[in-house]
């Protein structure tokens, strides 16, 4: 079960309707970057994410569930990277990603998960080294009868700008390629 599950969001993570390629050039990863994919799901980005920093570089499968982060690591073996860190956690709980590290925080289809999202960006803070970044990609509203709209699985891009400049973060750059989704990059704030 899990297993299709894993492959379903791969299947759907690749889909050249939902530009995969575009996603990773925004990014603009460099060899050696450190990257938590937050809510990692059947791993489609870790594992490409792996291959862009390289052997000096560290992806952080981030997920809730044991069985994705198992998957990821099966795939991350099968594929010969050994720079894919699998992270349990449970709830909004970042425990065991190391301090002031990380160059990108990416999170794709995750903040509906996420219920105090305040509270949870502030917490990443600790996470990004001076200059690092946190991209989030959201659906966008559904039509009432989609399964975003039914489920509310979504958040208007105003919202998390709004949430994310509350969290202490400015909005560096927006993309607007994505047919389900928007696309927004933030920074820390400098005090």
């Amino acid at each position: 079960m899990v297993n299709f599950q894993a492959k379903m969001f791969n299947k759907k993570a690749s889909d050249p309707k939902n530009k995969p390629d575009q996603i990773i050039e925004a990014i603009a990863l460099k060899p050696g970057q450190s990257i938590a994919d937050i809510g990692s799901g059947g791993g489609y980005f870790s594992l490409r994410f792996a291959k862009i920093v390289g052997k000096e570089g560290r992806v952080y499968a981030v997920d809730t569930k044991p069985e994705l982060l198992e998957y990821v690591e099966n795939s991350a073996k099968e594929k010969g990277l050994d720079n894919i860190i699998p992270i349990l956690v449970s709830g909004d709980k970042l425990e065991d990603l190391p301090e002031k590290s990380l160059d990108l925080i990416f999170m794709r289809n995750v903040t509906h998960h996420i219920p105090n999202r305040v509270e949870y960006f502030k917490s990443l803070k600790r996470f990004l080294k001076p200059d690092g970044r946190i991209a989030i990609i959201e659906y966008k509203k559904g039509k009432i009868f989609t399964f975003r709209g039914l489920f509310g699985h979504y958040i208007p891009k105003e919202t998390i700008i709004q949430e994310m400049e509350e969290a202490g973060y400015l909005l560096e750059k927006e993309f607007n390629f994505l047919p389900e989704q928007h696309f927004t990059i933030y920074v820390v704030k400098m005090s």
